[in-house]
Parts: structure tokens; sequence; C-alpha cells
């Protein structure tokens, strides 16, 4: 399918789904808020959505509020400025045992992993001894903290004393890393992703990370996050946009033409960092997900995080707070 059918398409959806949904609620329909990154990746599936009508199909009108910084996301689902954005279930755990209502529902797998200079001459976690490894997120960013379990396991010494930390922002360890100044970076997927398109190698992935320390099933280390009371006051409008979410999902998981229309908004200026963009985003879309087996991972992975994070991290908890994950129509 060309992208010009493509954008026809989905405008016959648009139209369609439009007039089905003011037709089916006989008046306005509910707003749903989302606040999301001004340049972040869930801005794709939020345009996905738009221009595919699956808002109006499902019965919600979705109003997208762009914030600046990560914080703000956080501040403004606490202060009621936006009703559903994306975090972690390790913030919102937290959150429920200082007795907030927030909720998680799985929203993708991706995360990121350890990226290397092909010129580095590094295969294998060992060879990264005494070398700099560039870590975004700083020294609680669960992804390194999972580095260091791991390689308590893999090499029997904590990757904090295996390697030599460089905590910086993510576009500057990419920045470094092109330039030739990092043998090694521990990135968010979609930087690594630009690497990928720029001809870096990958080394270790999450994947490889939770199957060592004994986690096999997938685990959505993101997830759409809101509270129960607004769950509670506007179920259906919430089940829609959910429904919303995994249809745009279809589309960006099959729909090559798609890809192509987000591209504008990707920011990219060369066919490979697009593909890996695309084929990046895609391998993290959950399919088929078990709540309850993910739960259970979680519960694994919290005991792991919480010892090599502290207090910093997690709070006074020591496991996962209950009803963390959101359970949908089971959860009434």
């Amino acid at each position: 399918m060309v992208p010009s059918l493509a954008r026809l398409l989905m405008l016959a959806w648009m139209v369609l789904f439009s007039a089905a949904g003011v037709q089916a609620q006989g008046g306005p329909l509910p707003v749903v808020r989302v606040g999301v990154l001004q340049y972040g990746t869930v801005s794709w599936e939020l345009e996905v959505m738009q221009r595919a009508g699956l808002p109006a199909r499902e019965g919600f009108v979705l109003e997208v509020v762009p914030l600046a910084l990560n914080d703000a996301t956080n501040v403004a689902l606490q202060g009621g400025a936006v009703d559903v954005i994306v975090n972690d279930w390790i913030w919102v755990s937290r959150q429920r045992h200082e007795g907030r209502d927030y909720v998680f529902s799985p929203y993708s797998l991706a995360v990121g992993g350890v990226i290397v200079r092909p010129d580095a001459g590094i295969d294998s976690l060992a060879q990264l001894r005494g070398k700099r490894l560039g870590i975004a997120g700083g020294p609680v960013d669960k992804s390194w903290l999972l580095l260091r379990a791991y390689a308590r396991i893999t090499e029997g010494e904590d990757a904090a004393r295996l390697v030599r930390t460089e905590f910086a922002a993510p576009p500057l360890l990419n920045e470094l890393m092109l330039r030739g100044e990092l043998p090694a970076v521990l990135n968010f997927w979609h930087f690594n992703a630009r690497l990928l398109g720029a001809g870096m190698k990958p080394l270790l992935s999450l994947d490889e990370i939770l199957q060592a320390l004994g986690v096999t099933d997938p685990l959505p280390m993101i997830g759409w996050v809101f509270r129960e009371s607004f769950a509670a006051a506007n179920r259906d409008a919430l089940d829609g946009f959910l429904r919303a979410s995994t249809g745009a999902k279809a589309l960006m998981k099959t729909s090559d033409a798609v890809w192509a229309d987000l591209r504008p908004m990707m920011r990219v200026g060369d066919d490979a960092t697009w593909g890996a963009l695309r084929d990046g985003f895609r391998a993290g879309i959950p399919s088929a997900l078990d709540v309850e087996a993910a739960e259970r991972s979680a519960e694994r992975v919290f005991e792991i995080l919480a010892r090599e994070g502290g207090r910093t991290l997690v709070g006074n908890a020591t496991t996962l707070a209950p009803g963390t994950f959101w359970r949908g129509a089971e959860g009434r």
C-alpha cells in the first residue's frame, strides 16, 4: 500500500468514526487529556491515533498536552492538568505506598540497553572493564541498576566497579559516542535506535539482562498512568482511550505507510535512522500480554531495584504496592 492510499483510508476512517462517535453519544464526547513530552516518542502513537480517527470511534476526544520535561508530566498529572501520562510502574508503586491512587497500564516493553562503537573492540560486558560507559538517567536509572545486578551474576562484580561511569543527558551521550569520545553507552531505546542507524552496534539488551536475572515473562517497564478515581468517574472514556492506544499500535506494527507519514515529526535525516526508530518502537509493542505474569515479574524486578537503588528510588517500600497494575474490566 502506498502512503497516499493509506492517508486516504485514514481520512475515510476519521469521517466515518467521527460521525459514529457523535451519534452514539448523542452529544459532546468526553475529553481525555494526555500529557506528553514535546518531542517524545509517545506523541507518535497519539498522532497515529488522531489520524486514524480512533478517539471518535471509541467515544472520546483526545487532547494532547505537550510538556517540556519528564518531571513536568508527573507534576501535570498530580496537579490535575492532565488525566493520563506515560511513566514506569516503579513511580506508580511509590505513589501508592504514599497513599495516592495511581495505576499503571502497560504501554511498551522498550527501555534501552548497552550500545558500543564497532571500532571499540568490545564484544562482551567483561571487555568493558576499565573503560568509560556513558549512562543516561542518573545513578538510580532502572536500566543501570539492573545492569549492576546483571554484572554481579555474570562477572562476579558490580558494574559500578567494572566500568568508569559517565552520567550525562541522553543527547550528549549520543554526541560523545558518535565523536568517538565514549566507547559504549547505556541509553534509552530511541536514542539507541539513532545510534544503530548511525552504524553503532548493540552489546546487551534489557531483555537479556532480565533473562539472566530470572525474569522470563515479558515485562513492560513503562505504561499509561492515571488515577483510579479518574478511571471510576470516566470509565467509558478511559476504556476507549486504552482501546484506541491498542488500535494505533496495531497500525504502527503493520503499516510502513503510517511511519512514512510520521517521518516529519520524528526528526530524522536518513532512512537508516528512520528504520531503526520504527523497528525499535515495534519491538516494544506488547502482544497478548498476561498482566498477572507481568505483575509477578515486576515484583521480582522491584526487589532487585529496591536492593540496588534503595530509598532514593523506591522510598520506604520493600515490595511492589498492591494494585499497581491496572486490571481493566477485572478491576471493577
